[in-house]
């Protein structure tokens, strides 16, 4: 019995050397199972990872009915740009992820540590949490409000149009576009499944709710074109062309809890924005203004050219510039975004992570260049990252422990 204990005492540096042999993020999780000093010497889960969904590696495995998802921390130490090969390196563990065709999968979305799926080639929606392979379905693609029928014979949905009228959709187009965004209230499991959801959906980005047991997503909101929405403080909280609404999480009507002007934005010579929420510990909203334009040689390709933060304080009602993040960063894209310490991986405060959010709107499957990076705001310098991987569909941020 003594000898056996002595396990428990290995040194944490022992235990970090034997991780760095791993090739699969799967032989992880039983190493933490073996006693609770091993799980407390492993550190924390709170270091963000991001899914890239890439067949760099599909080679390298003998797998028929399951895909090969690399995890991987950022940044790397001294590396001004990742490229593929460095995705062959140390740092980036593989996942396998049960019933998933990496050609035929969207993600939709990442709270808690849990993906929010949709296939293409049936509309299925389905939960999934990379680490622990957990997974449970949500009421399909042609539950949502706007949808009024499937028709399986000429593979065509009937359903309203961003003009209110009925019209014929076929079902590639549909299920590639019809979910925006998906975002959760609280992390799901076996044991309590009592969480909300809320998805940004159809061509008039309307807000549509779920409950777990719900057959059907419900219609939450009669208001349009929103661009990002969180859970905060058990309230929910949309944006709609800057200007910030508050919603009642007690009533699955949405009852509105009030309006919030939209920050000075003004003006701006890119060719395009869009914006992201993020609710802070401190108890007060940020909301970040993302600014492309169109790529040097390119006629529609756009790139990151410039990120504006605004500050909603807790009790006011108007926003103030911000120009730093103190010893902050945020990570934003499909995740419900979170700003965070970087305490626990290699970095500093003071940072945008980003990945690609319009790799499913550009013309081809392989665009020329990857819009994923950082952005120091001490310096107002970006560091573009995985510019030359080809993704099937956007990478995103998973971070078990997310706090909001």
């Amino acid at each position: 019995m003594g000898e056996t204990d002595r396990w428990s005492d290995i040194h944490p540096d022992m235990l970090n050397e034997i991780t760095k042999r791993f090739y699969s993020y799967d032989d992880h999780i039983p190493l933490r199972l073996v006693c609770k000093e091993w799980n407390l010497k492993l550190g924390s889960n709170e270091i963000p990872w991001l899914l890239l969904p890439e067949e760099t590696f599909k080679s390298s495995f003998d797998q028929e009915e399951e895909e090969i998802y690399s995890l991987m921390h950022l940044p790397v130490a001294d590396e001004d740009i990742l490229e593929t090969k460095v995705l062959e390196g140390k740092g980036v563990y593989h996942a396998m992820l049960p019933g998933m065709q990496m050609l035929d999968i969207l993600i939709r979305g990442s709270c808690y540590g849990w993906l929010i799926t949709l296939t293409r080639s049936e509309g299925k929606m389905q939960m999934l949490n990379p680490f622990t392979n957990m997974h449970f379905d949500l009421p399909p693609l042609s539950t949502f409000p706007n949808i009024i029928e499937y028709n399986p014979g000429n593979d065509e949905y009937t359903c309203w149009d961003s003009l209110g009228k009925i019209s014929n959709q076929d079902r590639d187009s549909l299920h590639k576009l019809q979910v925006w965004k998906v975002v959760i209230n609280s992390p799901p499991n076996n044991d309590n499944k009592d969480f909300m959801a809320v998805a940004i959906y159809g061509p008039l980005q309307r807000l549509a709710f779920y409950k777990p047991n719900n057959k059907r997503w419900s219609d939450f909101t009669r208001n349009i074109y929103f661009e990002d929405v969180i859970f905060f403080k058990e309230k929910i909280y949309a944006d709609y062309d800057g200007q910030l609404y508050e919603f009642d999480t007690n009533t699955e009507s949405g009852t509105m809890g009030g309006i919030y002007a939209a920050p000075p934005i003004g003006f701006t010579r890119c060719a395009s924005k869009l914006k992201y929420l993020i609710g802070c510990d401190n108890g007060n909203i940020l909301m970040l203004v993302r600014k492309f334009d169109t790529l040097r040689g390119t006629e529609k390709e756009l790139e990151t050219k410039k990120f504006d933060i605004y500050e909603l304080r807790k009790g006011s009602k108007t926003w103030s510039r911000l120009h730093s993040l103190g010893n902050f960063i945020v990570l934003i894209r499909l995740n419900s975004s979170v700003q965070m310490l970087p305490t626990n991986f290699l970095g500093k405060g003071n940072q945008i992570y980003y990945t690609d959010d319009l790799i499913d709107l550009k013309l081809t499957d392989h665009a020329s260049t990857r819009d994923i990076g950082i952005f120091d705001l001490k310096n107002r310098s970006f560091r573009r990252i995985l510019q030359d991987v080809k993704f099937f569909c956007p990478p995103v941020w998973c971070y078990p422990n997310q706090h909001l």
